[in-house]
């Protein structure tokens, strides 16, 4: 698919059908990630596949929007292994922002649906969810396909003007 087509086609996804991601589609989304850059290359990119239904339970009680999709992955960093700017800047955020961007365009381009979820609650997360402990969670991504009648949200296709956003020097 033409990247810019990919790029303003894909939406945030709010309803997911039932229908389980197949592993190889899953193993490219996680390639996708590998595959994103990183400060330095140090790669402190974590990422919790959870699709178990207990997995999926607890995650649901730490955030409304899961959206009843198959999969979520919980996307973070371990700040022990990021890179750190000279003025104490630790660049885990951002990289695992990078690999969450990479996940959902690689989504899209394999016909499957995501949203960033920034609204959870990161220690209720980790209590349920000891697995995750010594990672930051940025954002939790559920995966999957779209359901009947799933559509983009109102203001999908509202942007600023790019003149709001650039400026040239």
């Amino acid at each position: 698919m033409e990247f810019a087509k990919l790029a303003k086609g894909r939406y945030s996804l709010r309803k997911f059908s039932s229908r389980p991601v197949e592993q190889e589609k899953l193993d490219l989304l996680l390639e996708a990630a590998q595959a994103s850059p990183t400060a330095k290359n140090l790669q402190p990119q974590r990422i919790f596949v959870l699709r178990s239904p207990s997995a999926l339970e607890k995650a649901g009680r730490c955030t409304p929007c899961h959206f009843g999709a198959p999969v979520i992955l919980a996307v973070g960093y371990d700040a022990s292994a990021a890179w750190v700017r000279s003025d104490g800047k630790n660049h885990g955020e951002i990289d695992a922002a990078i690999a969450a961007a990479h996940i959902m365009l690689q989504a899209a381009d394999l016909g499957l649906g995501t949203t960033y979820v920034g609204m959870f609650d990161p220690v209720k997360l980790e209590q349920e969810l000891p697995q995750l402990q010594g990672v930051t969670v940025i954002a939790l991504l559920p995966v999957g396909y779209a359901a009947e009648g799933a559509h983009p949200a109102h203001l999908h296709d509202q942007r600023n003007p790019l003149e709001d956003m650039v400026t040239y020097l």
